[in-house]
């Protein structure tokens, strides 16, 4: 791992560990809490208790400076709608489920139909837009619960979720959920975060580069719903298996590009135990690369097709198409219609767990 100037960010940065303050307050005035973590080398996670959100996230370059890699807005206001998901937790279901309903053990459940007529990252009031209860836990992490109750958004059973987000000493920001539940139900909890490893949300991310580790991926139809095929990814403008600059392939004339306007699907990981590499992103000009690790089985990579001027912005610049990526680990979407897919059914006695981290490396610094 490259060493990030130490010297410099410390004199940015001489607090380390965690604070606590109000962010604002909902429309009904519950307060809302947000959490600055913040470790020894001057990286800066901040997360809130809505929606579970990492709301800045902020990586030295190259040359030890500072800057802040995901999409968002600048006040608790903006993020009340927050329609891309920036930085959320969603849930209960992240992704998408075909015609918004499921049938689990012979009952047909119908769920909030969002996306058209599916349903897409738990509804309309998903995990996103609800108020969980933050706790600092240590010298480096937040944890946060959220009781989802029988019958939220069309989902049978009491829901507990608890998420935690970790900063560590080694760069690694770690995202992990887990839930138990009183009834079976679809469980896929997702992290939504909007990269751009430039810091500079005017510059696509078209020019940054990736690796996946994934020899297949899943088709799509024109709603985005899986078909059930799992296609490999040799001799196609899918295929990541070594690393390559996003933009070269982006609008190549191939079904599931013309489907998506850019990239958009789900990446079937390489099987193997536990938390293992998923995806490396790199920004040649800043120096930054961030690595994807996770126990998840796909990774939904999404180049920001519906991005506009409307849909956000920090500092007041204007977000545009393709100025943010998206890297969610995740079970299959619409796993509960495709019974040849990983289950993502849990079940009472058991629990869901998923991990997520994002370790941030720089290369070119040898300071």
């Amino acid at each position: 791992m490259g060493a990030f100037d130490c010297q410099n960010m410390l004199m940015m940065s001489a607090l380390t560990g965690i604070t606590q303050e109000i962010y604002g307050k909902l429309p009904d005035g519950r307060e809302v809490n947000l959490f600055t973590l913040t470790n020894s080398n001057g990286l800066v996670a901040k997360v809130m208790e809505y929606g579970a959100i990492l709301t800045s996230m902020e990586v030295p370059d190259a040359s030890g400076q500072l800057a802040d890699l995901t999409l968002g807005f600048d006040s608790l206001e903006g993020w009340l709608s927050n329609s891309p998901y920036y930085g959320a937790t969603a849930g209960r279901f992240g992704n998408r489920i075909k015609d918004a309903k499921f049938t689990l053990d012979g009952k047909v459940y119908q769920l909030a139909g969002n996306d058209g007529a599916n349903h897409l990252h738990g509804g309309i009031d998903g995990f996103n837009r609800v108020l969980w209860s933050g706790k600092i836990v240590g010298n480096d992490s937040v944890e946060f619960r959220y009781l989802s109750k029988d019958g939220d958004e069309g989902y049978p059973g009491n829901l507990e979720v608890i998420v935690t987000y970790t900063l560590t000493e080694a760069n690694e920001l770690i995202w992990h959920a887990e839930a138990t539940t009183d009834a079976p139900t679809p469980v896929n909890l997702v992290h939504h975060t909007y990269w751009n490893l430039s810091g500079d949300c005017s510059d696509p991310i078209t020019d940054h580069e990736i690796m996946l580790a994934a020899d297949h991926y899943l088709p799509t139809d024109a709603g985005m719903i899986p078909t059930g095929e799992i296609a490999p990814v040799a001799g196609t403008p899918m295929d990541f298996t070594s690393s390559m600059v996003i933009g070269d392939r982006i609008k190549q004339d191939f079904e599931a590009l013309n489907l998506a306007g850019g990239y958009d699907h789900a990446w079937v990981l390489r099987e193997g135990q536990g938390v293992r590499l998923a995806a490396r992103l790199a920004d040649p000009k800043s120096g930054r690369v961030m690595e994807v690790l996770t126990d998840q089985p796909a990774v939904q990579f999404y180049t920001g097709n519906l991005l506009k001027a409307h849909s956000g912005s920090k500092g007041g610049i204007p977000y545009i198409k393709h100025c943010g990526l998206c890297l969610e680990t995740e079970g299959f979407p619409d796993a509960p219609n495709h019974a040849h897919f990983p289950s993502s059914i849990l079940r009472p006695g058991k629990q869901y767990r998923h991990s997520l981290i994002h370790r941030f490396t720089n290369p070119n610094n040898t300071k």
